[in-house]
């Protein structure tokens, strides 16, 4: 089993800038890649960005290129995203959730999440 814990998150203006980070107990082949979900009030929990933790390839969704970097420090276990730019329609619970492959984000795949993090609120004030 593999925990995920998350830090960072709040709340912040439109523009500003916040990082989230995402420490697994353990990297394990369930933790091929890491990333973020996140889901606004009404809405699906939508894939966001994703990491090959052994490296090899990035995912970001459309809506947050530009704007959000992931990045992480294998020496920790950990991954993070920078983000930058924010807007009102980023606000939303975001989730850390390991996965086998960067599909699970790009499709916003709930089932091949194996494991999710407990989730941290960003609050985007107009």
């Amino acid at each position: 089993q593999v925990q995920l814990v998350e830090s960072g998150g709040g709340s912040v203006q439109a523009g500003g800038a916040l990082r989230l980070s995402c420490a697994a107990s353990k990297y394990t082949y369930m933790t091929t890649c890491m990333g973020w979900f996140r889901q606004a009030p009404g809405k699906e929990r939508e894939g966001v960005a994703g990491i090959y933790t052994a490296g090899g390839g990035i995912y970001y969704a459309d809506s947050v290129k530009g704007r959000f970097t992931i990045s992480q420090d294998n020496a920790k276990n950990t991954v993070y995203l920078q983000m930058n730019s924010l807007k009102p329609e980023d606000t939303a619970m975001y989730f850390c959730a390991a996965a086998y492959n960067l599909g699970t984000y790009s499709t916003s795949s709930l089932p091949g999440v194996n494991y999710w993090g407990q989730g941290t609120q960003v609050t985007v004030s107009s």
